[in-house]
C-alpha cells in the first residue's frame, strides 16, 4: 500500500513539476519499485507463475466438473454406472488376503444387491447405516450399495472398543450395523447397550453361537436380492475419498491389503503391477526402516500419493525406491481448504499463490499457539502471516460454492468450534483447521503441528501420549490401571507416559492449565512428580527414571 502511493507521488512529481519526459518517468519509477523490494515481488512471479497457472487451471477444472454433477444429479453411483459400461470385464478391485479379483460388472451387481436388500428392510434416503469391518472388497460393495440407494454410510474405526464403539454407533444414529465376523467379539461386548431398534447383520464366516442373538448373516441375504440398479434416491453423494475414487470414478484396478506390511509392500507392487501408491507418513518411515531388498528396484510405482510425508525422509523415500513424483496433499472429508503438492516440492503439503493469492480464499492467520486463540488487529479482524510465521490454516466458508462450502457435523458444539467470523474481512465466516502451517516467500505450505490434545501412537512413530493423573496419596494402581487401558482403548490411543500430581490445576474458566505440563515432558531431571512410561515388554507402566530417560532418548528402548 505504502509502495503504491509512493510511486503515484514519484509519478505525479517527475511529470508536473520536474516536467521530465516519459521514458524517464518510467526508469524512476522502475528503479524506485526494484530498490523498495519490488524485485522480490519479480522474483516469486517468474519462480511461480508456470506452477500458479497449472494449479488454477485444475481448479477452475475441478470446480466446473463438481458444479456440473450437481446441477446433473450426478452422483457417485451414476459416475460409476459410466464407468462400468466402459470396462465391464475389467478388474476393479484385487484384496490381496485371498487374492479374490472383482470385475467392474461385479463391483456393480454386489452394490446394487446391497441397495435392494436395505430397501427391501426398510431403510431410505437420507437413514444411515454403520460399516464396521476390516479392508477387503465387501467392504467398498457395501457402502456404494449404501450411496446407491441414498443411505448414509458411518464407518467405523475397527480399532474402536467398549465405550468407544458405543459412542460413535450412538452418535451416528444409524439404523442398520453390518461388521465383518473379525468384529464380531467386539460388537458383542456393547450388544447389551445398543438400541434394540438397530439391525445387525454379519458378513464374512458365519458363527451362530459368536454373534448377538439378534444378527442375522448377510452373505446369503445378498446372493438373492435383485441384482438390478434402483429407483434414483432422493438424496445423492458425490463423494470424497482419494484411493478407491480412482477405481469408481475412473476405471483404474485399486489393489486393497487387510493391513500394512513393510517386508512385502514392493513384492505386491510387483505382483499386481501397481503404478501408484497411497500413504500415510508413517508408512513410508516403515519402509525406510526395511534392509534393502530387490524387489525396491523393480516395481513400476510412477507415483505415490499421500499426506504426512515428513521432510526429513522425503528425498530419502524418493530416491531410495525411485519414485519419480510425490504428491503430497492435504485435507478432510470437511475442509474447504484442501491443498496439493503438484510438484514434489520437498516437504510441502500444498500451496497458495502469492500473485493469485484471490484465487483460491485460504490464509494463515496468526495465533497462540498454546491456546490456539486467534490474535487480532485493532478492527477486529484476523491477522494474516508473512512468510515464515507459523499460523493457522483457515478457509473462507462461501455455502453456494461446491468447493468452500461448510456441510458441518452432526454435533452443533462441535460445528461453532470449526467456524470463525471476521476472518478475512468483517462480517465472513472461516472454517478451522486447527492445523498450524507455514509459507515459504514462493507460497510453499509446509506442515508444522496438529494442534489439540490428540495423538496417536504407533510402534516408534506418530505423536506419542502423555497422561497427568491426580493422585494425592501417590499409590495409583498402575497395574490395574494399565489393564483398563488395555481393553477400553486401542493400542495407538494409550498414553506412553504417565505423571502422577498432587491436584490438576485449572483456569480462572475451569478448564486444566496443560501448556506448562506439555513443555515440560517427561524428563525426570526438570519433573518432579512421579514419572512413568508403558513397558511394552511388561505390558505395564514402569518408573521413569534418568536412566531409562536417556535409554528412550537414545532409541535403545521399546516403547
Amino acid at each position: 500500500m505504502l509502495l503504491g502511493a509512493s510511486l503515484v507521488g514519484v509519478l505525479l512529481f517527475s511529470k508536473l513539476v520536474l516536467k521530465l519526459p516519459w521514458t524517464q518517468v518510467g526508469f524512476s519509477l522502475l528503479f524506485l519499485y526494484l530498490g523498495s523490494g519490488g524485485w522480490r515481488f519479480i522474483r516469486v512471479f517468474i519462480k511461480t507463475i508456470r506452477r500458479d497457472i497449472f494449479g488454477g487451471l485444475v481448479l477452475l477444472k475441478v470446480k466446473a466438473k463438481v458444479r456440473q454433477c450437481l446441477q446433473e444429479r450426478r452422483t457417485v453411483p451414476i459416475l460409476f454406472a459410466s464407468t462400468v459400461r466402459r470396462h465391464p470385464d475389467k478388474t476393479a478391485l484385487i484384496f490381496e488376503g485371498t487374492d479374490t479379483h472383482w470385475t467392474f460388472r461385479q463391483l456393480d451387481e454386489y452394490s446394487s444387491s446391497v441397495a435392494n436388500f436395505l430397501q427391501a428392510r426398510g431403510l431410505a434416503s437420507g437413514d444411515v447405516a454403520a460399516i464396521f469391518m476390516e479392508n477387503r472388497n465387501e467392504f467398498v460393495g457395501l457402502w456404494l450399495g449404501m450411496a446407491k440407494l441414498g443411505v448414509e454410510a458411518a464407518l467405523i474405526n475397527t480399532n474402536l472398543r467398549r465405550d468407544a464403539l458405543l459412542h460413535c454407533l450412538t452418535t451416528s444414529r444409524a439404523r442398520a450395523l453390518v461388521f465383518g465376523s473379525e468384529m464380531a467379539s467386539a460388537i458383542c461386548e456393547v450388544h447389551a447397550s445398543l438400541d434394540p431398534s438397530l439391525s445387525l447383520f454379519c458378513s464374512g464366516s458365519w458363527e451362530p453361537g459368536a454373534v448377538p442373538p439378534s444378527t442375522e448373516h448377510l452373505d446369503p441375504l445378498l446372493k438373492d436380492a435383485p441384482k438390478h440398479l434402483p429407483s434414483c434416491p432422493d438424496k445423492g453423494f458425490t463423494g470424497n475419498i482419494v484411493g478407491i475414487g480412482q477405481c469408481l470414478l475412473h476405471g483404474m484396478t485399486v489393489v486393497i491389503r487387510k493391513k500394512f506390511s513393510a517386508s512385502r509392500f514392493w513384492d505386491d507392487c510387483i505382483k499386481y503391477n501397481c503404478t501408484i501408491v497411497q500413504y500415510i507418513g508413517e508408512l513410508c518411515r516403515y519402509l525406510l526402516n526395511q534392509p534393502p531388498r530387490e524387489a525396491e528396484n523393480q516395481h513400476q510405482v510412477r507415483m505415490a500419493l499421500g499426506n504426512g510425508l515428513r521432510q526429513s525422509i522425503w528425498t530419502n523415500f524418493s530416491s531410495r525406491f525411485h519414485i519419480p513424483q510425490v504428491a503430497e496433499f492435504y485435507g478432510a472429508t470437511e475442509c474447504n481448504c484442501s491443498l496439493g503438492n503438484f510438484d514434489s516440492q520437498v516437504g510441502a503439503c500444498g500451496f497458495n499463490s502469492r500473485i493469485l493469492s484471490f484465487v483460491y480464499p485460504i490464509r494463515l492467520v496468526r495465533v497462540n499457539e498454546d491456546t490456539m486463540e486467534l490474535i487480532r488487529g485493532p478492527d477486529g479482524v484476523c491477522i494474516p502471516c508473512q512468510p515464515g510465521e507459523p499460523g493457522q490454516l483457515v478457509g473462507r466458508i462461501i455455502q453456494k460454492d461446491p468447493l468452500r462450502r461448510f456441510d458441518g457435523y452432526l454435533n452443533q458444539g462441535a460445528n461453532n468450534k470449526k467456524i470463525a467470523k471476521d476472518v478475512f474481512k468483517k462480517g465472513d465466516q472461516a472454517y478451522l483447521t486447527g492445523d498450524v502451517l507455514v509459507m515459504d516467500e514462493l507460497g510453499y505450505l509446509y506442515f508444522r503441528d496438529r494442534t489439540g490434545d490428540t495423538f496417536r501412537w504407533k510402534g516408534t512413530e506418530g505423536r506419542a501420549g502423555m497422561a497427568a493423573v491426580a493422585s494425592p496419596t501417590g499409590n495409583c494402581d498402575l497395574e490395574r490401571f494399565a489393564q483398563v487401558l488395555e481393553k477400553e482403548l486401542p493400542l495407538y490411543a494409550r498414553p506412553i507416559f504417565l505423571r502422577l500430581l498432587p491436584e490438576l490445576h485449572k483456569t480462572g474458566t475451569y478448564k486444566f492449565q496443560k501448556t506448562e505440563l506439555r513443555k515440560e515432558g517427561f524428563d525426570p531431571a526438570i519433573v518432579k512428580d512421579p514419572l512413568f512410561y508403558l513397558d511394552a515388554q511388561k505390558g505395564r507402566y514402569v518408573p521413569l527414571d534418568q536412566e531409562a530417560y536417556s535409554r528412550i532418548q537414545a532409541g535403545e528402548e521399546k516403547l
